[in-house]
């Protein structure tokens, strides 16, 4: 099939500027792509998707070692083959990014406030800056040095990692509401306070600005290369994820006006939804596991950003 010199211009400029390391594309490959076919694949195949990318096959052997050192992978060795699968933790780790990347949009606000004290004298200041890290991650914004705050956090993330940390018992929750006397200005003065809006902005701007493009020029083609497909799909996370898991994911309510969250949301979902059926056919032809090709994606591979077209249905 031949290639649009045009999008093949646009991917070249998507892979100069958006920052590319070999362990965490991996990551952003593993969660998009190889979860929802069974989590593990041939490590010799691994390096021949990551290719395009840019990345060396030590690059890559390097990535996947300190993936595995780090109990997000773990290796099968078959004769003179390596194939690396999700560990349980990995997969654990993948599902609550999963919720936050492809789920529907949230629902709307009660107006009340989760926080997490952590100034109870049951954890020490190195347990605690660790879990502060952590709950950042998940959104969460320092209310005080030692309360951090969410209006709508992901719970069963916040329980796993409380578990993880050992902190369910070290910590206390409560829930929180805006006193009828405080001002909706005064409550986006203390968000802003809180959570580093302006970078989001211009983060999301320029994801805007790098894939409106692609998509206008995508539409436009007869015919989708396979793995054109594939590498877009996996530039579009990688970039909206890096993004998107640093999103508190605030409620309309407290946001600036003009919050380019939801267009950012949207264009993610209509171009994902345009590429994902060949950039499949390139990934499981291209993929190999121990019992040969990749089996069918998941189910719940179709549920994504609202519902995927499946094309074995």
């Amino acid at each position: 099939m031949a290639r649009s010199k045009r999008l093949d211009d646009l991917i070249d400029t998507l892979l100069g500027s958006i920052t590319l390391r070999a362990k965490s594309l991996i990551v952003t490959i593993y969660g998009d792509a190889i979860l929802v076919h069974g989590g593990s694949t041939w490590l010799g195949s691994l390096i021949s998707l990551v290719e395009p990318f840019g990345q060396s096959e030590r690059m890559v052997r390097t990535a996947v070692f300190r993936l595995a050192k780090d109990q997000w992978l773990e290796a099968t060795q078959i004769g003179r083959r390596s194939y690396y699968a999700l560990t349980d933790v990995g997969r654990q780790r993948f599902e609550a990014a999963h919720r936050r990347i492809y789920a529907a949009p949230q629902q709307p606000w009660d107006g009340e406030w989760l926080l997490v004290h952590t100034n109870t004298g049951e954890l020490d200041q190195d347990a605690r800056d660790t879990l502060k890290r952590d709950l950042s991650w998940q959104g969460f914004g320092a209310l005080a040095p030692t309360v951090l705050a969410h209006p709508s956090p992901d719970e069963e993330a916040l329980r796993l990692t409380l578990a993880e940390l050992d902190a369910t018992e070290k910590v206390v929750l409560l829930r929180a509401s805006a006193d009828r006397l405080t001002s909706p200005g005064s409550l986006k003065a203390l968000v802003r306070s809180c959570w580093d809006l302006d970078q989001l902005v211009a983060d999301y701007n320029g994801f805007l600005d790098r894939f409106r493009p692609v998509y206008r020029t995508l539409e436009a083609l007869d015919a989708l290369d396979p793995q054109a497909c594939f590498v877009i799909r996996t530039l579009l996370i990688h970039d909206y994820r890096r993004i998107l898991l640093r999103d508190p994911m605030l409620p309309e309510e407290v946001l600036p006006p003009g919050w380019p969250g939801a267009a950012s949301r949207l264009l993610c979902r209509n171009l994902y939804r345009l590429i994902q059926e060949p950039a499949e056919r390139h990934l499981t032809g291209l993929l190999e596991t121990a019992d040969g090709p990749l089996p069918d994606a998941s189910t719940y591979f179709y549920d994504r950003f609202g519902g995927l077209i499946d094309s074995a249905a």
